[in-house]
């Protein structure tokens, strides 16, 4: 069974077509970067995914549940982790993930905040205001919320965007954690190399149209970006 199945799917905007009977499918447990130049449609398409935007045309499946028919009980399933961190800047770090965690009604929620400030490396900073934090630390407590109430699908938009080198690098480390966890992951970006270390495979958007769908283990970048060129803007 695919763990996120996205078959035919087609989304306009007024006169402008932005999807294009996309079919995706994401095997659990799998790692799947989406990339491709900006205007392509990978957040529409992420945004469909998240039960953010209904499509136009064609069904997205989550675990088996359609998104037009279930889409509560397929939010209970997802994570969503932006470059827009959506935190609350007046609360500390753990406050902001008690107020999840009991949106969730996560039970045993004190246990399950330590284990996830720990993961994301902020249990010394869980008592600090948020809107003191860089942006470095803003996006791990993001994904501390994103994973706190251990959900089977993690969607990931653009998460390396303002980030510096240091800090770039601890996130990677963290995605790859979260995805030898079992989680399946489907992440957008532009960044070619990002893409390829990080991924099991990679799904290329052009033009609202899925143009190239494989598996990251014999790419090298320089002959994914020879043969893309063009369309990724390396």
């Amino acid at each position: 069974m695919c763990m996120i199945n996205v078959k035919s799917v087609s989304k306009s905007f007024g006169m402008k077509q932005v999807l294009k009977n996309i079919t995706l499918n994401i095997a659990p447990g799998e790692f799947t970067t989406l990339i491709g130049p900006n205007g392509s449609g990978k957040t529409t398409l992420l945004r469909i995914i998240a039960t953010l935007l209904r499509p136009n045309s064609g069904q997205v499946t989550i675990a088996g549940l359609d998104l037009n028919t279930s889409s509560h009980a397929v939010r209970q399933l997802l994570g969503v982790v932006s470059h827009h961190t959506l935190l609350y800047d007046n609360l500390t770090a753990y406050e902001n993930l008690l107020f999840y965690a009991r949106l969730y009604s996560i039970k045993d929620y004190a246990n399950r905040i330590s284990m996830v400030l720990d993961k994301v490396d902020l249990t010394e900073s869980k008592d600090i205001l948020v809107r003191t934090f860089s942006h470095g630390m803003q996006q791990r407590l993001s994904i501390a919320r994103a994973i706190l109430h251990n959900p089977r699908v993690i969607l990931f938009d653009e998460p390396h965007t303002g980030l510096d080198q240091n800090n770039s690098v601890r996130l990677d480390q963290i995605l790859q954690s979260t995805s030898t966890s079992g989680n399946t992951v489907l992440m957008i970006t532009h960044d070619i190399k990002h893409a390829l270390a990080l991924s099991d495979k990679i799904a290329v958007l052009h033009k609202g149209e899925v143009v190239y769908q494989g598996s990251t283990a014999q790419l090298s970048f320089d002959e994914f970006a020879h043969k893309y060129h063009e369309i990724i803007n390396v």
